[in-house]
């Protein structure tokens, strides 16, 4: 499996993708009720969306306290994140909720975000060499 050497942006990438994945999962499973309500979003949605942050938060900031990383786990979270805000955009257009406009305007910016950390993650990726046998 290739190693590579991460370049400090995709090490600095990384970390924040984890602590805001933490901070914003934590929000939503501990306070999906009152955020249901001002959001126009199910409780259920963002109880079990903040709950499943909490562990890719978790691997996220592993990866990036680590200097040689799987290349391979790399691009799965660069994928994974291409493909939540993906989903951030379907599931206003699907119909299956009923956003508020401050529901929208997070769902929209968490989005975002998390296409920023994509990006940023990407450029990092780039920048960083492969690594050798030692």
């Amino acid at each position: 499996m290739p190693v590579i050497v991460s370049s400090p942006l995709l090490r600095q990438a990384l970390v924040a993708d984890a602590s805001t994945s933490a901070a914003c999962g934590l929000l939503m499973l501990l306070a999906g009720g009152p955020l249901s309500s001002l959001l126009g979003l199910r409780d259920l949605l963002l109880r079990l969306s903040g709950t499943a942050l909490l562990p890719y938060a978790a691997l996220v900031g592993f990866l990036g306290l680590r200097e040689r990383l799987p290349r391979a786990m790399v691009w799965a979270v660069i994928i994974g994140n291409a493909i939540w805000a993906l989903d951030s955009l379907l599931l206003l257009v699907s119909g299956w909720v009923e956003p508020t406009r401050a529901g929208y305007a997070f769902v929209i910016a968490q989005g975002l975000v998390v296409l920023m950390y994509a990006e940023l993650q990407y450029v990092g990726l780039r920048r960083s060499r492969m690594a050798f046998a030692a």
